[in-house]
C-alpha cells in the first residue's frame, strides 16, 4: 500500500499528464465508469440467482 508520500508523486504526475482543467474531466469519467461496473456486476448476480432458482425448479 503506498504511504503519503507516494500518494503526493502519484498526483504530482496527474496532474502533469492530464493537466488541472482535465482533472475533472476524468474523475467524472471514473465516477461513470464505476458506476456502471456495479451496476453490470448486480445484474450479473441477479441473472445468476435467477439461473440457479430455475435450474432448482
Amino acid at each position: 500500500m503506498p504511504s503519503g508520500a507516494e500518494w503526493i508523486i502519484v498526483l504530482v504526475i496527474v496532474l502533469v499528464v492530464f493537466g488541472g482543467s482535465q482533472l475533472p474531466k476524468v474523475a467524472r469519467n471514473l465516477g461513470k465508469a464505476q458506476s456502471e461496473l456495479k451496476k453490470g456486476l448486480a445484474e450479473g448476480a441477479a441473472e445468476a440467482d435467477a439461473a440457479d432458482d430455475s435450474s432448482k425448479s
